[in-house]
């Protein structure tokens, strides 16, 4: 076994891993300065800030089988003691300290889950420079690429604007290097090869399948009706929600739903409010108006943005205890709820989590557990505080502040799923020393 080190080196790192995720993992433990992925080696090393956090982390691991996105990693120290400059710079890609730059790129696609076509790519590629030529073809490491442009500086151009981005919302992400190649031999102009410097090039050999090693590509990635293949346009929910959990579903949800709008019944009418009842809901998808029945105080329709949030919602909260009431939630019969004066809306509001970065947010959507997740915190934040703002809602077993990306956060155990719900659904959105501190479930096990 290595020696203890500051850096931590993680293997089975899926392309449907983010670095992200990594550091949900890591952080609990204290603040992660450093991280390198190893896309070609499906690992990454993670640098802690010093050797008793990551032996700490190390230690912790040893016991819980750490799981990201339903794929088990596996941690152990590295033989590095410190990641340099260039370690961050090659993320694992052999030969790149070697690689000039060079006018023939090597694109790998990761998170595919549309069908990526030449055209598609000349999209992408073409607003930086004329492109003479591209080659798709599917290796070990995935959908790659190799685009030839006219000069090496549109190449280098490209490769600064575009390394890292996305074709679509939340998936296709584009990893680039400098090719080894001179030159690209094309023979076919079709969806998997072109010459835009020869146009009448045949497009193939009779009998040949257009996308050699995906076949059918429409069926293999259900592009969904109506999405048009244009760079970087924005896919909307279904992308975002594929992407999140690795090109699937969780378990028990179908994708299917098309009812907007749920009927969550067995409220406690004295203590809930359509506010309450947002910060709950919201954890699963952006809230449109919630409605309180007046005939019966103890029921409320919550219309979501979409069919894949409410059964989001129906599939993790159903059952789930709120002031000592175990909830009943059911899609409702209406399509949506008629704007009123006893309507709350919601549409508009910027507390709303799926406004932004709803991949990451759709990834973190559990059941309600006994740990949750606080950000947005000031920065002279104390546990003392925190532990203050919360306790009225029941027995903190734990509690850790940490800092990530520059920014305070924490994590509270509470004794019981219960204990933790209540806490969120009243102290989500609310204030310390003018913060407005956001709060969700956390997926770990233990602080």
């Amino acid at each position: 076994m290595a020696e203890p080190s500051k850096v931590i080196h993680v293997r089975n790192v899926g392309h449907e891993i983010a670095e992200s995720d990594l550091l949900q993992l890591l952080q609990p433990f204290g603040t992660v300065t450093k991280v390198v992925m190893l896309r070609a080696k499906n690992q990454a090393l993670l640098q802690m800030y010093d050797v008793s956090s990551a032996a700490a982390a190390m230690q912790y691991y040893a016991n819980v089988q750490p799981s990201v996105r339903g794929r088990n990693v596996y941690m152990q120290f590295s033989s590095h003691q410190e990641l340099t400059t260039m370690d961050q710079n090659s993320q694992g890609r052999k030969g790149d300290q070697d690689s000039e730059p060079n006018r023939i790129l090597l694109v790998t696609i990761h998170h595919m889950l549309y069908p990526i076509t030449v055209e598609v790519l000349h999209q992408v590629f073409s607003p930086h420079g004329f492109v003479e030529k591209i080659v798709t073809f599917q290796k070990s490491a995935g959908f790659q690429a190799l685009i030839q442009y006219q000069s090496t500086q549109c190449a280098v151009q490209a490769r600064n604007n575009l390394q890292g981005r996305n074709i679509y919302d939340a998936c296709c992400q584009l990893d680039i290097q400098f090719s080894n190649l001179n030159e690209l031999q094309v023979n076919y102009n079709n969806d998997r090869s072109r010459d835009f410097t020869n146009p009448s090039l045949p497009s193939e050999q009779r009998g040949r399948s257009s996308q050699q090693g995906f076949g059918d590509v429409g069926g293999l990635y259900a592009f969904p009706h109506g999405a048009r293949a244009v760079a970087f346009p924005q896919m909307g929910n279904a992308a975002a929600v594929a992407a999140a959990f690795g090109g699937g579903l969780p378990p028990g949800i179908s994708g299917t739903n098309t009812a907007c709008t749920i009927l969550v019944s067995n409220l406690d009418s004295e203590k809930i409010d359509a506010d309450k009842i947002f910060n709950l809901f919201s954890l699963y998808g952006n809230i449109i108006r919630i409605k309180i029945l007046h005939n019966k105080p103890d029921h409320a329709l919550v219309e979501m943005a979409d069919g894949f949030q409410a059964e989001l919602a129906v599939h993790f909260l159903k059952g789930a205890i709120l002031f000592g009431r175990r909830l009943e939630v059911n899609y409702s019969k209406f399509s949506n709820i008629t704007p009123s004066a006893d309507a709350h809306e919601y549409a508009g509001s910027s507390l709303n989590r799926f406004n932004r970065n709803a991949a990451k947010n759709y990834r973190y959507c559990c059941s309600p557990t006994k740990i949750i997740h606080i950000s947005t915190l000031p920065q002279d934040i104390t546990e003392e505080d925190i532990i203050a703002h919360l306790e009225e809602h029941g027995t903190i077993v734990n509690s850790k502040v940490f800092e990530a990306n520059g920014k305070k956060q924490a994590l509270v155990m509470f004794e019981d799923e219960e204990q933790a719900t209540e806490a969120l659904v009243c102290k989500h959105a609310s204030t310390i020393d003018e913060a407005i501190i956001r709060i969700s479930f956390s997926q770990l096990q233990n602080i």
